[in-house]
Order: C-alpha cells, then structure tokens, then sequence
C-alpha cells in the first residue's frame, strides 16, 4: 500500500503545483492519473497550444508549462499511479482515507486533494461497430512507448495536435505511417502541420484527408482497417496495418469519484471557497476546475492559488498540534526532499576598523 501525506487525484498543472506547495509544507505527496503521462490536457489534448494568462509568462506553450512545473517541483520527489483511475473512497475509522484504483493499486493519506481538472478522461472512440474486440490487438487510444510500433504498419486517425505529433514521431520508428482525417484541413498547431507535409512529400507519412476509418478486419488480432473516401469516385480501401490509433481528444468525466458522497452542482463539486475549499466530507478537498462555487473562474492560476490555500489547511489537519509560520520562499529558499536547497546568494558586510 502507498502512504503519503496528500494524495493527490489529478495530475494536471493544478494537481503538480499541489506538491510544490505540499513540500514547501515538508508534506510529502503523490498523484494518481488516468492518463499515462502527468499533464492533464495540456500533456494529452494540447501541448503545443500557447497560454497567455499564466503570470510572468507573457506566452507558453501547454507542453511547457507542465514540463516547468515537473521540474519546479522535482526536489519533493512526488510518487505517482499513472495509467489508473481513482475507483474507491474508503474513509477509515481514524479519519484517514483509503483510496483503490481501477487496477486494485491501495494508497493511505490523512488527507485526499481532488484535482482532476475536469474529471477522469477517457478517450473518444470511432463509431465502429467492433473496435472494442480488438482493443490491445491492435488498437489503442493512447500511446506510451513509441518503441512498440518500431518497424510497424500503423494508421493514425485525427487531426488534432496529438494526431500530428505522434505521426511526426512514429514517421522515424514505424515502417509504414498513414494519417487519416475527414478533412482536408487540421486543426493542430501551424508548424506541426507543415511538418508532417513535408514528410508526406519525403514518403515518411502517407496523408488520406477528406476520408474515415470505418471498418476493422482480422481474425485474433488488427489485420486491416477499412477506409472510407468522400470521394464516391474511391469509395472505400482496405489498408493492411499492424496497428491502428485513433486519436480524437478525451472525453472528461467525474467517473467513479461521482459515488463518492461528495455533494456534485452541474458535474463539479461544491467546495467551501471561504476558507479551504474543502468538500463536505471532512478531509478531501477539491481544487482548480473540478469544483464550483460562487464566482469560481475555471482558470489555471486560479487552480494554483487554490492549491497553495488547501494545503496551509491540510497542514493544520495533518498537525493539529503545530502552527504553521508562513516564510517566503525569498527568505527561507526552497528545500527539497532530495537534499537540495535553492535560495538568495547573501551579502555579507564586514566592517572595516579605521
């Protein structure tokens, strides 16, 4: 079983900046996610979109901003449970919380922080009839380590930023990349776009716009995915592949913590803004744009100020007995779990005898 001071369920920008602010509290944290990868939907839906309202970034990219936010808070060395969903919400007899994944994965916290952003993701699948038959024989909707589709056929459906990036990638590992989109315009950033038409000049990807994958063949496993054109002239093609990847963005979802007893207002939950965005269970907090109060405004940096007020009063929950004397990170610097220590260089004046 996992024990932590915080657990943390969500592990978007919201959710990251939670262990900093944890560990500036000497509380140690860790992250559970249904995506394979920390991020959220900057890492997954768009990391290659720039955000103009984080403070003193006048522009970053998604990508960057949780690439940054991995760093900052490197020094507290997070534990995370990637690639599964908070499914149980056991509340023990001392207070603390158990909470079990999809996968059966335990983890024990006196305090549990909901940042799940909009919710569990899960992926949006095609309109074909029999896909789920061969989910993991050949179809996936996410993918964690490009080195499985080396010197492999495969068919990318989409025409996001997701779509783009991992044809791009796969063009160097896979032997054959096929990029499939009902348009004949993406939507994906510019020179992502440009990229992969440059690669589908150089033989690296085949582009079929204005065309669906509508159909899937094989007997145990993938063997073809059945290709559909607008054009009536082309009709439909069978395209043998080896792997097939539809990527059409996620679908966010409370899931499972829905049951939990927390009070839910328009698929969020209801926090007391006025002190600690506490839940109404004593205990489990929910920040950044999974809850809902009055005035709430969906914005990362106001899931950023969330987290730093809901782990002061975690603080005093886990130590009811201490008081807690807020120093500046300019004054005290910042001290990591791993041993290292980052703060201002001081000036030392020596007095001169005359």
């Amino acid at each position: 079983m996992i024990k932590t001071d915080i657990l943390i369920i969500g592990a978007g920008p919201t959710g990251l900046f939670t262990v900093f602010e944890a560990g500036l509290l000497k509380l140690k944290t860790h992250l559970i996610d249904a995506l394979p990868q920390p991020g959220g939907q900057c890492s997954e839906i768009y990391p290659k979109k720039p955000i103009y309202d984080i403070p003193a970034f006048p522009e970053i990219l998604a990508g960057d901003l949780v690439k940054n936010l991995m760093e900052q808070i490197r020094p507290f060395e997070p534990g995370f449970t990637l690639g599964e969903r908070a499914e149980t919400l056991e509340k023990l007899d001392d207070g603390t919380f158990i909470v079990t994944t999809n996968k059966g994965t335990q983890h024990h916290a006196p305090v549990i922080a909901i940042a799940g952003g909009l919710g569990s993701f899960e992926p949006r699948k095609p309109p074909i009839a029999n896909i789920a038959k061969f989910e993991d024989k050949g179809v996936s909707y996410f993918i964690k380590d490009p080195e499985v589709y080396r010197n492999k056929r495969v068919v990318i459906s989409g025409g996001g930023d997701s779509a783009l990036d991992w044809a791009i990638y796969l063009a160097d590992i896979a032997s054959e990349v096929a990029l499939v989109h009902r348009r004949a315009e993406f939507r994906g950033a510019l020179d992502s776009v440009e990229r992969v038409s440059e690669l589908a000049k150089l033989g690296k990807i085949e582009m079929i716009t204005n065309a669906e994958v509508v159909g899937l063949t094989g007997e145990d496993i993938l063997e073809k995915v059945v290709i559909r054109h607008k054009d009536q002239a082309r009709g439909e093609e069978f395209k043998e592949v080896d792997d097939f990847i539809p990527l059409f963005g996620l679908s966010p979802k409370l899931g499972p913590i829905g049951s939990w007893g927390l009070e839910i207002e328009k698929n969020a939950i209801k926090v007391d803004n006025s002190y600690d965005y506490q839940t109404n269970i004593p205990g489990v907090y929910a920040i950044g744009d999974v809850n809902t109060y009055k005035g709430k405004l969906k914005l990362i940096l106001s899931g950023f100020h969330e987290a730093a007020i809901m782990c002061q009063s975690a603080y005093q929950r886990i130590y009811p007995d201490k008081k807690y004397v807020l120093k500046y990170t300019t004054v005290g610097g910042v001290e990591g779990f791993d041993g290292t220590k980052k703060e201002a260089k001081r000036e030392v004046v020596q007095s001169i005898g005359v």
